[in-house]
């Protein structure tokens, strides 16, 4: 299938300061595209790849899973590190558990970790029920677009296979015993009206992840999709001084700043 029009992957050679960006489940590049340009106009590596299954037709989603989505960021943030001196993860709901998981698996190869509105549960009564609803219902109702701001859209499924949606669990599982391996510095954004996933999400990643450089910030306009609404603005500029304060090369004419 091909990919939808602003789904595509994006990517930007620039210093040696690189970012990998991961987007959420059933969404696309095109919800983290804004955050992926502003740090590669000031001179940033970029890389947001489009996971598996994602950016076509939820039918294709249906016959991929975890071990797929997890491979597609691994290869490459190991893609950046063979071209950056230093590399950082980001991501937006289960692109930040993504990131999260690089983080705890990849160690000092990570030099930061930035999480918005990060997931690291699937809630409700309907979670138990997922082993055997898959085999009897192929999907629910769609959770793309939770965002404040009336002229924006995110580009995502309107319906989630439940196949997925099983599989996230079982990512979710996995990933919840491995964050006390994080121990990089963590930012991590979230927005107190979120619709799809809640404040507890948040509260159970900073109460195991080990990092002791963490810094919470608040996103008090915007709902789940924060990268493309009100607070897009405030996600980039911290984002890019947190990257910064770690690397500090960035922002200096002839590192980073090049390429």
């Amino acid at each position: 299938m091909p990919v939808l029009p602003g789904a595509e992957p994006y990517r930007h050679d620039g210093g040696e300061v690189g970012v990998l960006l991961c987007h959420g489940f059933t969404g696309s590049p095109q919800s983290l595209r804004p955050w992926g340009e502003y740090l590669a106009e000031r001179g940033l590596t970029v890389s947001l790849p489009l996971l598996p299954g994602h950016g076509t037709r939820w039918e294709d989603m249906q016959l991929t899973g975890r071990q797929d989505w997890y491979a597609e960021v691994d290869r490459a943030l190991r893609l950046l590190r063979e071209r950056c001196a230093q590399v950082f993860v980001a991501g937006l709901s289960m692109g930040g558990a993504l990131a999260l998981r690089l983080a705890a698996r990849h160690g000092d190869a990570v030099a930061g970790v930035v999480v918005v509105n990060p997931a690291i549960k699937v809630h409700g009564l309907s979670a138990y029920a997922l082993p055997v609803a898959r085999h009897l219902v192929r999907t629910t109702k769609g959770i793309a677009s939770d965002i404040a701001k009336e002229d924006a859209a995110e580009l995502g499924y309107d319906r989630v296979p439940l196949h997925a949606a099983h599989s996230l669990r079982t990512f979710f599982r996995l990933l919840d015993g491995e964050l006390p391996q994080v121990t990089q510095p963590l930012l991590l954004l979230r927005s107190p009206q979120d619709h799809v996933v809640p404040p507890a999400d948040s509260a159970r990643i900073l109460g195991r992840v080990s990092s002791t450089d963490v810094t919470e910030v608040l996103l008090e306009h915007s709902y789940h999709v924060a990268t493309l609404d009100h607070d897009a603005d405030r996600i980039f500029e911290e984002s890019y001084a947190f990257i910064g304060r770690l690397a500090p090369s960035v922002g200096k004419e002839g590192t980073a700043a090049g390429g």
